[in-house]
C-alpha cells in the first residue's frame, strides 16, 4: 500500500485522546514542519508531540546512549559497561549471565537514511514510515490488541508481544520482522515512564499492523455489546473517553 490508510475509525471507537504517532525513516526534512533536534529522552517530548511537533533523532543528535545505540546503531559504552549499568546499577536482570544473553537476542534498528522523525503521521511521507504508535489507556489498550489480532491465525507470529527493553527499543528496534503485522505493548521502561501521564501506556505497530488496524471497521467488535457495555460501566464510574461513541 502506497498511501497511509484511513485509521480514524478504531481510533474514534477507542476515543483516543492523543494524535497517533509515526516514526519514519526519512531522507527529508521539509514535511515535518519546525521539528525540535532531541536533546534528552524521546519521551520527554511527549507534551510537544500531542501538541503537533516532531522531534528529529540522527546519529550527530540522539539524546540519550539508549536512543544513540537502539535508534541509530551506535556503541555509545561498552558491552562490559552496559551489561553492568542494567544489571548491578539498575537491577533489570537478576545477573550479567541473563543479561548478556538478552543482548545477545537484540539488534539495535539501523537507519536507511539520515534522518528519523519521531511525532503525528505525516500522510505524504507514507513511504518512509516504520512503525506507528498509539499511546492508550488500559480500555484503548483492550481495544487495538483485539483489533490487532482479529485476522490474526494460530500459526502466525504472534500479534502483539510485550518485550523486555528500554522506551525507544519498543518504538522499533524490538520488532524482529517490520513486514509481519505485529504490535508491541511499550512504555513499560520505567527510566521514561515518568515522561508520560500515569494511566498511559504505548501500542506500537507495524506498518502492516497498521493497515490491519484500519481494515476494523463496521461489523466488528467495535460495534458489539462488549465495548458498549465498557463505556457505559465507565461513565458510572465517572470515566469518558474523548471522542468515544456512547
Amino acid at each position: 500500500m502506497s498511501r497511509e490508510p484511513d485509521i480514524s475509525f478504531i481510533c474514534k471507537k477507542a476515543g483516543l485522546k492523543y494524535p497517533v504517532m509515526g516514526l519514519y525513516d526519512t531522507p527529508n526534512k521539509g514535511s515535518y514542519g519546525d521539528f525540535v533536534p532531541v536533546k534528552s529522552c524521546v519521551f520527554s517530548y511527549f507534551s510537544l508531540l500531542v501538541k503537533g511537533r516532531h522531534i528529529r533523532i540522527t546519529k550527530d543528535q540522539y539524546g540519550c546512549g539508549g536512543a544513540g545505540g537502539w535508534l541509530c546503531g551506535l556503541e555509545t559504552r561498552s558491552r562490559e559497561e552496559y551489561v553492568s549499568f542494567l544489571t548491578d546499577q539498575e537491577g533489570l536482570k537478576a545477573n550479567h549471565g541473563l543479561m548478556e544473553l538478552w543482548l545477545d537476542s537484540v539488534k539495535p534498528y539501523l537507519p536507511e537514511h539520515e534522518n528519523l522523525f519521531f511525532g503525528p503521521l505525516v500522510p505524504s511521507e507514507y513511504g518512509y514510515l516504520k512503525t506507528v504508535t498509539f499511546f492508550v489507556d488500559p480500555d484503548q489498550l483492550s481495544i487495538f490488541s483485539i483489533g490487532a489480532q482479529l485476522e490474526s491465525k494460530p500459526a502466525d507470529p504472534e500479534p502483539v508481544i510485550a518485550p523486555f527493553g528500554s522506551g525507544c527499543m519498543q518504538l522499533i528496534s524490538l520488532f524482529r520482522d517490520l513486514e509481519q503485522p505485529q504490535a508491541i505493548i511499550g512504555a513499560t521502561d520505567m527510566a521514561m515512564r515518568q515522561h508520560l501521564p500515569l494511566p498511559v501506556l504505548a501500542f506500537t505497530v507495524t506498518r502492516p499492523m497498521f493497515e490491519r488496524l484500519a481494515r476494523v471497521t463496521g461489523d466488528s467488535y467495535l460495534t458489539k455489546s462488549f465495548i458498549q457495555t465498557l463505556k457505559q460501566e465507565r461513565k458510572k464510574q465517572g470515566y469518558s473517553s474523548e471522542g468515544a461513541d456512547s
